[in-house]
């Protein structure tokens, strides 16, 4: 019955987003609400726990989403994100191409959201995809994948960072392996597909796709932006320190050294809040003040980049007030009995749990929410690397992209494509991500 219960409710949270839709957020709620009645919780423990779910959940990432939001958009507008992708461009020159929009596309992804990333990249790849006289699909398919692994598998995109705090896996951790399995599934998602796509659709790559809805684009003379080095290091930044941290952490643990202040100093540092203050601080710095931009300006950057992220903030929210739900009705414990015994690795049960979710929901972060929900009871059955459960559960709820989903009609529209088209291209993609996302992280947990 709990599953069952659980199932419907999914039914009508789709129902309330796709058929009436709904804003996500107050669907989320409503479905929680109406899930913690039929699961007969008690009445007056409902709203606490809704809140307790919403409040536990943001109060994590919270800090990490949002200082990693004004991040990103201080080095866009400064112009660091196009030097990035143009130099590397330059430098690969036109036989790697695609490779140079792979590595361009990676460090852009880690400062940047998958949106954000998307509506900035696509105009700099229609203007090299002009120049080349070459399809912008066969750099398309690159860039989207780049970024999609980014944004399932990397702190402090939303998905993983929300659910590391909900697992109480190390963030740096996670990182550090996030990136070890995004680099081999960002190949073989991106320019190992796309050999394939040309043979699947040839047809999306004859489109010359309509960037007219993104208005006006900001553009920069190269000699305007930072330097390419600079904009490399402030986006790699968080990256940088909380790879220190870990690695360093790492050589305590194994060579049994006794803890003392540095130590406490590094994991301070290394802290994903800590690490993402700093490099916003030194991002100010890099990208404006250096650079002669008034503080007015840095700080309005850092404000447009706060009121962009409202509503995914709400959202992520809602899928922890609906993740505390299935917890505390008891759907998480009776997973649990289910499985016990069981010789399933709880890294495949995590991405099957995502990926249905993600399949019916479209939304990635509130799929996985929903699924720590569901594995987080399971988890103390077994000796497993939390950092791992959590890049299996961002791997699951990366797969399938659909119509559902709002990345799908972005690739469409801005990329020209018919459904069959996006379906061939995107959705193909999005599941080739999954999938050998989860075949590099059972391969990893043999080793680690």
């Amino acid at each position: 019955m709990p599953l069952l219960i659980v199932a419907i409710g999914i039914i009508v949270l789709l129902i309330l987003i796709t058929g009436f839709k709904l804003n996500t957020f107050v669907s989320l709620i409503i479905v929680s609400f109406g899930v913690a009645l039929f699961l007969g919780m008690p009445l007056d423990e409902i709203v606490s726990s809704i809140e307790g779910g919403l409040g536990g959940t943001l109060g994590h990432i919270a800090l990490i989403f949002g200082l990693g939001a004004m991040l990103g958009k201080l080095i866009a507008d400064a112009g660091g994100a196009q030097r990035i992708a143009m130099t590397l461009i330059e430098k690969f020159g036109e036989k790697r191409i695609q490779w140079a929009v792979v590595v361009a596309s990676f460090i852009v992804g880690i400062a940047l959201f998958f949106e954000v990333g998307l509506v900035l990249l696509i105009p700099i790849v229609f203007t090299i995809a002009k120049q080349l006289k070459v399809s912008i699909v066969y750099l398309g398919i690159p860039m989207a994948a780049a970024l999609l692994a980014t944004h399932g598998f990397l702190p402090p995109h939303p998905g993983p960072t929300a659910i590391a705090g909900e697992y109480g896996a190390d963030i740096g951790m996670v990182l550090l392996y996030g990136i070890i399995v995004a680099i081999p599934t960002v190949i073989l998602a991106g320019p190992v597909y796309t050999k394939f796509a040309k043979k699947i659709v040839p047809s999306a790559f004859n489109k010359s796709g309509n960037i007219a809805s993104l208005g006006e684009q900001k553009t920069f003379k190269l000699e305007e932006t930072p330097g390419f080095g600079i904009s490399v290091v402030t986006s790699m930044f968080p990256v940088i320190l909380m790879s220190i941290a870990t690695i360093i952490n790492m050589i305590q643990t194994s060579a049994g050294i006794e803890d003392n202040t540095f130590f406490s100093i590094v994991r301070l540092l290394g802290n994903a809040s800590t690490s993402m203050l700093i490099s916003l601080v030194f991002a100010i710095y890099t990208m404006g003040i250096a650079r002669k931009i008034a503080i007015k300006d840095v700080m309005n950057s850092c404000a447009v980049s706060i009121s962009h992220i409202g509503m995914m903030l709400l959202i992520i929210g809602g899928g922890g007030a609906f993740k505390q739900v299935l917890i505390n009705g008891g759907v998480g414990d009776y997973v649990a009995e289910i499985f016990q015994g069981s010789s399933m690795s709880p890294l495949i049960l995590a991405w099957i749990v995502a990926a249905i979710l993600r399949i019916s929901l479209g939304s990635a972060t509130v799929a996985a929410l929903s699924t720590a929900g569901l594995v987080i009871p399971l988890l103390g059955q077994y000796d497993v690397n939390l950092a791992l459960v959590v890049l299996a559960t961002g791997a699951g709820s990366s797969i399938c992209s659909h119509v559902n989903d709002a990345g799908f009609w972005m690739i469409k529209e801005y990329f020209g494509l018919s459904m069959k088209e996006t379906f061939g291209t995107w959705t193909v993609l999005s599941t080739i991500t999954s999938v050998a996302g989860l075949a590099f992280i059972l391969l990893l947990n043999l080793i680690v």
